[in-house]
Formats: C-alpha cells, structure tokens, sequence
C-alpha cells in the first residue's frame, strides 16, 4: 500500500507515513510507478504501537512477532 493508500485509512498525512517508514525501516514491497508501497501490516503496526504509548519494536520482523502476539491475546 503507497503512504497515500495508508494515509486514508489510517487518517494521517502521507508524509507521516513516509517519515515513519524511513524512521522505523517499515518493510517495503517495491513501487507503484514513482511511490514505494509498503507493508500496510508493518505501519499499522509502528501506529498502534505509537498510540497505545509502547516502545515500536525495530525490525519489521519483531514487529510481525508482536503482531502474532496480540493476536493471540485477543
């Protein structure tokens, strides 16, 4: 999903999305002509973290872990 796509169902800017994605090195998929499309799992993920006040976990593949992890808590 572009950071536009995400933007719209996350309700924040694109260049939040952006600025997250470079921050937190949320996983890229490749491109869609000129924008990057990105893991929309991976940003939701850096988001809920973000508003729930936790600490984002650095890589894209602890972030699945703590995914699967609330998962399975729900």
């Amino acid at each position: 999903m572009t950071a536009r796509q995400a933007a719209d169902r996350l309700n924040r800017s694109p260049i939040t999305i952006r600025q997250w994605a470079r921050r937190y090195q949320a996983r890229a998929l490749g491109r869609a002509g000129r924008e990057i499309v990105y893991d929309f799992d991976d940003i939701a993920t850096i988001e809920g973290c973000i508003w729930r006040g936790d600490d984002i976990p650095p890589t894209p593949e602890q972030r699945d872990e703590l995914r699967n992890q609330l998962g399975r808590a729900a």
